[in-house]
């Protein structure tokens, strides 16, 4: 089992600049990277309102960063190249990511999509619990239940302690277990339990982090997911780097 180093804002900082760096190095794989990661997120939002459930689009904006982890396999690939001083060539960097399905990388994808199962679940749950009896056939209908309504408060405070604690379970299986995977040969279990370690030797500091990335991912959609374009490879980058600082 990789032992782990306890970390400081000052990792965190180091970590964050050099991610800058490395998506000022390389934009175009971060403006790629992302890019599918927000033409997917456009797609998910645009097959909601082809199923006539546009009410679904709060819940699903804010459980779609939990799959951003996964997403940014091509840019710790990237980061890695960078730090070892490799050449960036788009067959190469590809041909990695492909090369993922056949190693453990797989199951830890499952993990992820499982977790953001599990929160559209509890969402879809919570509605029928709370809100079963009030109407809301569009999307300006479900928000002016949500946010006028005592039955819409507790939803939406139920819901956001929920996803919280999913996010946190999420956050601390995957925050270096998933570069982890790509960079050494172990297995997803393995790689989850170091990076549960990581946080428990650290709570602070990556709790800081979680927030951090948060805040950011969350702001960056607004302008119709767009903002992505530049915060997950920022991101991404930068969570290469902390899992640099943090395992040994």
């Amino acid at each position: 089992m990789p032992a782990v180093n306890t970390l400081t804002a000052k990792d965190i900082r180091e970590a964050f600049n050099a991610g800058y760096a490395d998506f000022l190095k390389a934009p175009l794989f971060g403006f790629f990277f992302s890019g599918v990661y927000v033409i997917g997120g456009l797609l998910i939002a645009q097959s909601l309102f082809v199923w006539d459930m546009p009410w679904m689009i709060y819940p699903v904006a804010i459980g779609f960063p939990l799959i951003a982890p996964f997403a940014a396999v091509g840019l710790y690939e990237v980061s890695r190249r960078l730090s070892a001083g490799e050449p960036l060539a788009w067959n190469e960097i590809l041909s990695v990511i492909r090369f993922q399905s056949k190693r453990e990388l797989a199951f830890m994808a499952f993990v992820v999509l499982f977790i953001f199962w599990i929160w559209m679940y509890q969402v879809r749950l919570l509605i029928a619990l709370i809100l079963g009896r009030m109407s809301f056939s569009t999307l300006e209908r479900f928000t002016d239940v949500v946010f006028t309504t005592p039955e819409g408060w507790l939803f939406l405070a139920i819901g956001h302690v929920v996803g919280a604690v999913l996010a946190l379970v999420l956050f601390s299986v995957t925050v270096v277990s998933i570069p982890m995977l790509l960079d050494r040969n172990v297995d997803f279990v393995t790689a989850m339990i170091t990076s549960v370690k990581t946080v428990a030797a650290s709570p602070m500091v990556m709790l800081g982090w979680g927030v951090i990335v948060t805040l950011m991912v969350i702001a960056a959609m607004i302008p119709v997911f767009l903002g992505l374009l530049v915060a997950l490879p920022v991101l991404g980058h930068a969570t290469w780097h902390i899992y640099k600082k943090a395992v040994q």
